[in-house]
């Protein structure tokens, strides 16, 4: 059964933004036109065994050509906004030094654009494609990089700003610290606890130089962070895997929302691996922990984790313990829209948070075109169960204030390639035709209801 959009749109206040996220180095392609030089995912994805199939970002949804088409193709969504990264490479190609004017053109052309169209435009400064030329001094492991992403932050909001209407500093941390340098997964490959503590606090200090490189350059533009903040549930009622629950809260979460929204780092984490952090230097904290005007969660699935008993596991010594019968997607993460409510509730309950936009959610469902549609059931289904979620943490009082589905298109998974596809929009890459799916059309309908009149009240 298909959830009626206008019931569903009835639970939600008239100026609530439905909107669309996409990422630079997933949908732009042209990478290594007008200027642009490698990023880490370039020399990643080009490195054997790294990404499914050795695909690349060199074409995939050839974005960057076809500009105008796909911005009308977000109008035709009937969204009132669009998340988008900006490409670092494209702007300071080498990450310092020359700035790139061709660069900075094509963001004015697709903000004008958005502009044209009556969408609002919410860009993320860093969706992890870190300029290759960093890596030489240690990419975010050397803390120089906190300081050229401030440059970076600045060059492009004192081009772009006056046209943007929200900003987010970065985008998931946890995955360019933890996925990126201790689990391995993403660029730069890295497996290194030692590495990851020290990209765990550049990026944490970059995230606060660039609020403040936002804040001098235009006071008025909302400045947020976006987080993929894990609801980690433990895998037994047992004294020990509830401990291990909590610890890895602080590890997954903590060292993330802590320094941000408390100005320090968790206790339990800094026992366990305090001494393995680079020098906090007298002011970062305070740098890291200015106010933001606005948060991003990125939600798709839980975490369940049990204790780990082995003698030489680190902290948070915790291991991922699957629940067996869930329902899955296609790239076999479990569905549980509550958790959404759940976790949005524990975080609020355990930092002092400001309005939340929900910036990420979505499903991956391969199912391709037959007769020229996609029945994409399951993805509907998704997002209207979360929606749903959504409206219930509304009703009880939460300041949820926006959605963004997880992707506007089919575009490069990271380390999954071209496989796994989480769009409203079908890519065929052979031919780069969009064909709107079935979600897509019933999320169209359902964001062409906003805005509408009753608005919240203050």
């Amino acid at each position: 059964m298909t959830m009626d959009p206008k019931v569903l749109a009835a639970r939600f206040p008239g100026d609530f933004v439905f909107g669309v996220a996409t990422a630079a180095f997933q949908i732009e392609g042209a990478s290594k036109a007008d200027g642009r030089k490698p990023s880490i995912w370039d020399a990643f994805s080009n490195m054997p065994g790294r990404v499914h199939g050795r695909h690349n970002g060199d074409i995939a949804c050839d974005h960057y050509n076809r500009l105008e088409d796909d911005l009308d193709l977000i109008r035709s969504l009937g969204v009132s906004a669009y998340r988008f990264s900006i490409a670092w490479p494209r702007i300071i190609p080498e990450g310092t030094g020359a700035v790139n004017e061709k660069g900075l053109d094509f963001y004015d052309r697709l903000v004008d654009g958005l502009k044209a169209r009556g969408i609002k435009a919410f860009a993320t400064l860093y969706h992890w494609d870190l300029p290759l030329m960093l890596s030489g001094d240690g990419g975010w492991t050397a803390r120089q990089t906190a300081y050229a992403f401030q440059r970076y932050a600045r060059t492009a909001v004192a081009r772009l700003g006056d046209r943007l209407d929200s900003i987010a500093t970065f985008n998931e941390p946890w995955c360019s610290v933890w996925l990126s340098h201790l689990y391995g997964i993403h660029a730069p490959g890295e497996r290194n606890m030692d590495a990851a503590l020290h990209a765990l606090h550049v990026t944490n200090l970059a995230h606060g130089l660039g609020v403040a490189a936002v804040r001098a350059e235009r006071a008025d533009l909302p400045v947020g962070l976006v987080l993929n903040a894990h609801q980690i549930y433990p895998a037994s009622d047992s004294a020990e895997d509830r401990a291990a629950a909590e610890r890895a809260f602080d590890f997954h979460n903590g060292v993330f929302f802590g320094p941000v929204f408390k100005g320090e780092y968790p206790e339990r984490f800094l026992s366990a691996l305090g001494h393995r952090l680079p020098a906090i230097q007298p002011g970062d904290m305070e740098t890291i922990s200015q106010p933001l005007d606005w948060w991003g969660l990125n939600y798709y699935t839980p975490m369940r984790l049990s204790a780990d008993p082995s003698a030489e596991a680190v902290f948070p010594a915790a291991v991922d313990v699957p629940r067996a019968a869930a329902d899955r997607t296609d790239i076999g993460w479990e569905i549980n829209a509550p958790a959404l409510g759940d976790l949005i509730r524990r975080l609020n309950a355990a930092y002092d948070l400001p309005e939340c936009y929900i910036t990420e959610n979505g499903a991956c469902y391969n199912m391709e075109v037959e007769d020229g549609a996609v029945d994409d059931q399951p993805r509907l289904d998704y997002v209207a169960a979360h929606l749903d979620v959504t409206a219930d943490l509304i009703a009880e009082g939460y300041g949820m204030r926006g959605y963004f589905a997880w992707s506007l298109m089919d575009n490069f998974e990271w380390a999954e390639g071209y496989r796994m596809r989480f769009g409203l929009v079908h890519v065929d890459y052979a031919t780069q035709v969009r064909t709107v799916k079935k979600s897509g059309q019933w999320y169209a309908a359902l964001a062409g209801e906003f805005p509408k009149g009753n608005h919240r009240a203050g």
